[in-house]
């Protein structure tokens, strides 16, 4: 099972330490429930009747949970006993800057103090949580060795009720090619992936090659003054990047990202997206035809409750109403950017309907962070997320292989997308492939094409990709918009949007063994110029 955690790349070591001691007090946590209570409580079951087993796991873990509770209960007791009660006044709500304690005679204010509504508190994590899900994916595991079937089409019967799917869909791939650091000397904080989606018309084979060629471009884009010349920002139809002479490119270190990709700084916010078009269309590629792009922004790390606002750049501050319009204006400006996550966070739900209305016909906005914690996800047949066009579900903890098919299910019928996503703290288990297939998963989001642990993914939906394409199962994928200021909005077909591909340069039809990708390093060597 992957791990929750979301270490930033620059943590203290007593963080990471921390972190990776919490993680080892979890999974012997876990391996302690499965030898004992839940190896006692599933014998005898049937491994194909997944719905009875997630239902008495989910009984245990609620059980779990309650005794957790009473023993904080007693030690929240004893500690009164022990001290007296302190009292501590917290602000319900943070007010925008602006406030003082005595406003000079005379003065008018101008504008009112607004609130922006505080954080969620996050959700605590019970130590031991990963053996519900570890167990539930075992089970799906073995119940598709027993019927003899594999695990995407497994989970796809559990989806359609044992009805046999005709043809299967694979996910898109988001592939991470840039991480961008969000510490000193760089300024931009905003970006923390910069990712690559190939257009549908392109097999996934055909797309992972597609993104090794740009990746290899852009290192040698990355790599440092005097080892390779700079090349000029080309000029583009759409983007009109050029080279002012004011900045050269970008620098790397020299290290791989956890999540399996190049690691740079920025100084504004442009400035990735013209370094990715310039690598495009120095290989003959054009971006917005065959190539687009999706960011990552992680707005909900960014937020300076102080201020009431998004610190979107060292020392540059944005309301949540000036997110808006700042997202507004980039995908207008670079209109080959066709999904943006998390741009705001979950708490901003009125930002999340404007941006909607504005870009939703053009752009997916995806909610990651809204997602994380899958139990508080449905409330009564409904899904408890602000107005965006789709979400990354994770598998993670207590996350059952039913909650997700139940999950998807209620996504598909009120027109959001799925995407599976691939947590920072990864495992080798490709599962995660097989469940984004079976489940019908628009995108799926693995990382970066290095490291082990995210290389094996990309391998399995290669080789799924083969299978599929050798039984003449294999559907192509078809995206579609939806415009969120209409009522009933027909949903506007991605072709409309996005230009195609020419004709004549569209490769043939899957026919060869699929790519490996195994030859990607899990690190770089120490001596590489790749930063």
């Amino acid at each position: 099972m992957s791990s929750h955690s979301q270490i930033p790349e620059n943590a203290l070591p007593e963080t990471t330490e921390a972190d990776e001691k919490e993680r080892n007090d979890s999974v012997n946590a876990a391996v302690e429930w499965v030898n004992e209570s839940l190896n006692t409580m599933l014998r005898d079951l049937k491994p194909t009747d997944q719905c009875k087993v997630d239902k008495m796991l989910g009984e245990c873990f609620t059980k779990k949970v309650e005794e957790k509770k009473e023993i904080q209960k007693q030690e929240e007791k004893e500690e009164e006993k022990a001290t007296p009660a302190l009292t501590s006044c917290t602000p319900s709500a943070t007010t925008l800057p602006g406030k003082k304690k005595a406003e000079r005679p005379g003065k008018k204010v101008a504008i009112a103090e607004r609130t922006i509504p505080p954080a969620e508190p996050v959700e605590s994590v019970l130590c031991g949580s990963l053996a519900i899900g570890g167990t539930s994916l075992a089970v799906a595991k073995a119940g598709a060795t027993i019927s003899r079937i594999p695990l995407y089409l497994h989970i796809a019967l559990l989806k359609c009720n044992q009805d046999s799917p005709k043809e299967i869909t694979l996910p898109l791939p988001m592939v991470t090619l840039l991480n961008c650091e969000k510490f000193s000397p760089a300024k931009l904080k905003l970006v923390k992936e910069v990712m690559l989606i190939p257009p549908v018309q392109l097999s996934v084979k055909q797309g992972i090659e597609r993104v090794l060629d740009i990746q290899k471009e852009m290192i040698r884009l990355l790599e440092p003054p005097g080892k390779a010349p700079s090349p000029q920002l080309a000029d583009s139809k759409k983007g009109k990047a050029r080279n002012t002479g004011k900045k050269a490119p970008p620098q790397a270190s020299k290290r791989i990202s956890h999540l399996g990709c190049l690691i740079t700084g920025c100084d504004n916010l442009e400035q990735p997206l013209l370094l990715m078009q310039t690598a495009c269309n120095n290989i003959g590629l054009e971006l917005g035809a065959d190539m687009y792009l999706a960011i990552n922004c992680a707005a909900h790390e960014l937020m300076d409750y102080a201020k009431g606002k998004y610190e979107i750049l060292t020392g540059t501050f944005k309301s949540p109403d000036e997110m808006v319009d700042m997202y507004v204006e980039l995908i207008n400006k670079f209109p080959f950017i066709i999904a943006l996550i998390d741009p705001l966070r979950k708490e901003d739900r009125e930002q999340w309907n404007n941006i909607c209305c504005a870009l939703g016909s053009k752009c997916y906005l995806i909610a990651e962070d809204a997602a994380t914690y899958i139990s508080k996800l449905k409330i009564d047949q409904n899904i408890n997320i602000p107005t965006c066009s789709g979400v990354v579900l994770k598998y993670i903890n207590q996350t059952k292989v039913s909650d997700l098919i139940e999950l998807t299910g209620l996504l598909d019928g009120q027109r959001h997308i799925t995407i599976l996503g691939s947590p920072d703290g990864e495992s080798s288990d490709d599962s995660l492939v097989d469940l984004a297939v079976g489940l019908g998963a628009r995108f799926i989001k693995l990382g970066g094409l290095s490291r082990g642990e995210r290389v094996t993914k990309y391998n399995r939906l290669l080789a799924i990709e083969e299978e599929l394409a050798k039984n003449r199962t294999l559907r192509e994928a078809n995206l579609e918009f939806i415009t969120f200021a209409e009522e009933s909005p027909p949903e506007k077909q991605l072709s409309d949007a996005l230009p195609p591909p020419k004709r004549d340069s569209w490769p043939p039809p899957l026919a060869q063994p699929a790519l490996q990708v195994r030859s990607l390093p899990a690190q770089l060597p120490g001596n590489s110029t790749l930063t």
